[in-house]
């Protein structure tokens, strides 16, 4: 049975349905689009202006299109600071017209004369003075999109004039935008406060010439160069060959959006489940649109970095956890009993001899203690990354769950986190299972120690490298069936922080690989939330679980089915 789809009162009215049947249903009429490209041809840079006035509606129009410009974070920088009176604009034009003379200097004789040449009574003339101002009293951080580039909120400005501008032209008004001042004396000038910046002076108002193309063209300053010399494909010209093709492939747009559509379908509001429904879209894209055959693996080795008194456990634990696991007993393999996956257990490297019923997949030389030598031999690392590839192509699941047991490996992690993020192990290193301060310190100590000793040799650009030098038997496994299980298609259930960065091992190796992964779950440890965020993702899970063997990946994997099968059973709307 279908139901009547719910047609919102505010906001988007159209369903996903509507918008396949006609990608271009938002497109504008044919007058207004030739209208809008007619515009934008013939606006131009206005020198010379009549002294009739400006009425104030024109002015709030023009206002107005400026305040709907595109801004990032919609942080709405721009001010405005309106210029009438003949004695602010009289100064203002001195100040222009000094800056002009200074940097004429600086020019060729020619290009000095076309410099003054440059009318500049535009700011004396024209009715109306505009100066674009940038409040960035609000810290970078706190907006959307500044934190990574600083400066859109001037961009965002500059967008804002833009619309100004073009809106004057087709009010038959022009616009002439003078930037010789100070950035100091024009903000003194108008009494800016600080951390507000301006953009320059507009000139507004009727103007006195109708030039046929742009000023600086048309005095022989410059050209308009071709499009074809300014614009590129991929890569910059001539910056040499671009980076290794990764060998994996996200889904493509059709099986991204396909899913989103489908969710569209539903008789409840789109991403009405928050961070579930992000990651059943995910799931559809990879072609799992049901409860589907999972296998939870856990990958056990031991690491002689524990020497230096990072854990609280000793080492006969990890042996204990694994053999539990095989025997269908440790936490992390009742919880997937319990859900019905199947268990695979991996001996990576326990200490002693090889634990009866996990597939043994152990380093072939003696492992490092991080702090003295290399926690791998690079021929041991890239063949427990290679086995791991094998092994991850090789399950017959649609969703392969990550899990893992290695006392001491949430220093091993913490390692790999500092050489991939770039930072300090006073950034990535955290309590573990059952620390206190003593513990945290020597962590701490160790891994920055082993950062030293590995300096050179590591970093995002030398994946397996780093993790010979800084990582363990499991982490370069698990970084194998990830880029295995990516190749054949399946969903990646992160669990705790050691899951989470041998996934980002993978990616470095493979960028492609990032699509598949689910973060299951945060853990408590500090630098875990980084590497998720390293790796796009957004955990369905906060519980602070320390457990590993999966439990959390598990528990996530339980929310993941119950969520597929609500899609499954849902009522439909009709498109």
């Amino acid at each position: 049975m279908t139901w009547a789809r719910p047609v919102p009162v505010v906001g988007d009215t159209t369903s996903a349905a509507q918008r396949a049947a006609d990608v271009t249903g938002w497109r504008m009429g044919q007058a207004t689009r030739d209208a809008l490209y007619e515009v934008i041809a013939a606006r131009r840079d206005i020198r010379r202006f009549r002294p009739d006035p400006v009425g104030p509606e024109l002015v709030e129009r023009l206002l107005g299109a400026a305040h709907m410009g595109p801004s990032v974070g919609h942080s709405q920088p721009w001010r405005f600071v309106l210029v009438r009176s003949p004695g602010t604009r009289e100064r203002a034009a001195l100040i222009a017209e000094r800056e002009r003379q200074r940097q004429a200097a600086l020019f060729t004789e020619d290009a000095r004369r076309r410099v003054l040449d440059l009318q500049l009574e535009g700011i004396r003339e024209a009715p109306v003075g505009v100066v674009v101002c940038c409040d960035r009293r609000v810290a970078a951080a706190g907006v959307i999109g500044r934190a990574t580039f600083p400066d859109t909120d001037l961009w965002s400005c500059a967008c804002a004039i833009e619309n100004l501008w073009l809106a004057a032209r087709a009010e038959g008004l022009g616009v002439g935008w003078v930037t010789l001042f100070p950035p100091g004396e024009l903000a003194e000038l108008i009494g800016l406060p600080e951390r507000v910046e301006t953009l320059g002076w507009l000139c507004v108002g009727w103007p006195d010439e109708r030039p046929p193309a742009p000023g600086l063209e048309r005095a022989g300053w410059s050209r308009r160069a071709p499009l074809s010399e300014v614009v590129m494909e991929e890569r910059w010209a001539g910056s040499g060959p671009p980076p290794p093709a990764s060998a994996l492939r996200a889904p493509g747009q059709v099986a991204v959006v396909g899913a989103r559509d489908e969710a569209d379908i539903l008789l409840t509001p789109p991403s009405s489940l928050g961070t579930l429904d992000k990651a059943l879209e995910r799931l559809a894209a990879l072609g799992v649109r049901e409860p589907a055959n999972a296998s939870l693996v856990l990958v056990a080795a031991d690491h002689p970095v524990t020497r230096y008194g990072v854990s609280t456990y000793p080492k006969s634990v990890t042996r204990e956890v694994l053999e539990a696991t095989v025997a269908g007993q440790s936490l992390g393999a009742a919880a997937a009993r319990a859900t019905g996956i199947a268990v695979t257990a991996v001996d990576a490297g326990v200490e002693g001899a090889a634990v009866p019923g996990a597939i043994p997949h152990r380093p072939g030389e003696p492992q490092g203690d991080l702090v003295e030598t290399d926690a791998l031999s690079l021929a041991d690392a890239e063949m427990l990354v290679g086995e791991g590839r094998r092994l991850g192509r090789e399950l017959d699941a649609t969703i392969v769950v990550l899990g893992e047991a290695g006392v001491g490996n949430t220093t091993v992690a913490a390692a790999l986190a500092s050489a991939w993020l770039g930072v300090a192990g006073a950034e990535t290193v955290g309590l573990g299972a059952g620390g206190d301060s003593a513990t945290l310190s020597r962590k701490t100590a160790v891994v920055d120690a082993a950062l030293l000793r590995a300096r050179g040799r590591t970093g995002r650009d030398r994946p397996v490298h780093t993790l010979a030098a800084l990582g363990g038997p499991e982490f370069a496994f698990l970084t194998g069936l990830v880029l295995g299980a990516s190749e054949r298609g399946a969903a990646v259930i992160l669990d705790g922080l050691a899951t989470s960065v041998a996934a980002l091992g993978a990616v470095l190796i493979e960028p492609g690989a990032a699509w598949h992964l689910v973060a299951g779950q945060r853990s408590r440890e500090k630098v875990h939330q980084k590497v998720l965020e390293e790796l796009g993702l957004e955990a369905l899970l906060d519980l602070r679980v320390r457990a590993g063997e999966g439990v959390g990946a598990v528990l996530s994997y339980q929310l993941l089915s119950t969520g597929l099968a609500m899609r499954g059973f849902a009522g439909r709307v009709t498109p």
